[in-house]
């Protein structure tokens, strides 16, 4: 067995078993998850992916290390604008809080599923024509330009979305949650419920934001280990990291600027990548790389934490998210997907 093999089955039985551990003691079926369970869990999957890096450091290399690191902290950040998403997702179909979890967990398997297809694709198309990396580069300049610069305040609408009048075309829908079932059945008839509606459009949206966050990895690293486990790494947390930061998610008012330095940092290295190889060595350029990124997202927090926007609702009620009246406006929302619909 190759030491690549290796890692790819210690991989698999460690996230097995952390899936296992998670279902099994931490998280419970139908039950709200308090912040401090948040915690616990975000702790969990955080030091699961440190430990991952150790291994790598042990038993591959300091530099894939360090370029899973990297690509870590990249996806985890752009996560964030995830829950943005997630909580209008929740809010524009009444879902109950005590069906967060189950549902959120469906979404994002089903995201990594996506994620792996959208990788392997991007991977191979770019070890078959490297002149593809210029144009994820100039992507990610564009994109971190945009959303640097973006002053729109518009809400974006789950109802509205192409996704859902997609499924409402297509199958046929009740208005309800059927109590925590996704399919039932009325009058004779199979009905899909809100919770597989919003299934549906959480794996979805994240292969929207795939669209930066993968081109954004392969900035960082050319290997196939370190962006598959980097983004199924984060995806896995994403699930307590919503529940972490669903009530403070507003007061990160300025995180769409320091993710949007980092997309511009990475698309300029992936375009002046042939003149930087011969002066700067792999193992530097991925510290620099590193360095970057925290400076950036722990600058961009603490600037959200003392300068909060005028007009930025301070928190989320969970009985707004669960009635489906709260005013929701991120500018961020609207600014990155508008760059990709």
């Amino acid at each position: 067995m190759t030491v690549n093999e290796l890692m790819y089955l210690i991989f698999g039985i460690v996230i097995l078993l952390a899936l296992g551990f998670d279902l099994g003691l931490i998280s419970k079926a139908n039950k709200t998850i308090s912040i401090k369970q948040a915690f616990y869990q975000t702790v969990f999957w955080v030091t699961l992916a440190l430990g991952f890096f150790v291994f790598m450091w042990v038993y591959d290399s300091q530099v894939a290390a360090l370029e899973f690191l990297s690509a870590y902290m990249m996806e985890w950040s752009l996560s964030i604008d995830n829950i943005f998403v997630f909580i209008l997702i929740f809010t524009a179909f009444s879902v109950r809080p005590k069906h967060y979890g189950r549902v959120l967990l469906l979404g994002i398997l089903m995201a990594i599923v996506f994620r792996v297809i959208f990788i392997t694709v991007g991977v191979t198309l770019v070890e078959r024509f490297h002149w593809i990396l210029y144009l994820f580069g100039a992507f990610l300049v564009y994109t971190g330009f945009k959303m640097f610069t973006s002053t729109e305040d518009e809400e974006f609408d789950p109802l509205q979305s192409k996704v859902y009048k997609a499924v409402k075309k297509f199958l046929p829908l009740t208005p309800h949650d059927g109590d925590g079932k996704f399919i039932v059945h009325e009058n004779g008839k199979r009905m899909y419920t809100t919770l597989f509606v919003v299934v549906i459009m959480l794996a979805a949206i994240d292969l929207v934001f795939a669209l930066d966050s993968i081109p954004a990895v392969m900035g960082i690293s050319r290997d196939r280990m370190v962006i598959y486990t980097s983004n199924i790494f984060a995806l896995l947390g994403l699930r307590s990291l919503f529940f972490l930061l669903r009530s403070a998610i507003s007061k990160f008012d300025y995180l769409q600027q320091g993710i949007a330095i980092v997309l511009v940092f990475i698309g300029l290295k992936m375009l002046l990548e042939h003149w930087i190889n011969p002066y700067i060595d792999k193992t530097t350029q991925v510290l620099i790389s590193l360095i970057f990124i925290i400076l950036c997202l722990a600058g961009a927090v603490l600037y959200s934490m003392l300068f909060q926007k005028k007009g930025v609702p301070k928190e989320v009620d969970d009985s707004d998210s669960s009635s489906g009246n709260s005013k929701l406006k991120q500018m961020d929302i609207h600014a990155i997907l508008s760059l990709k619909t």
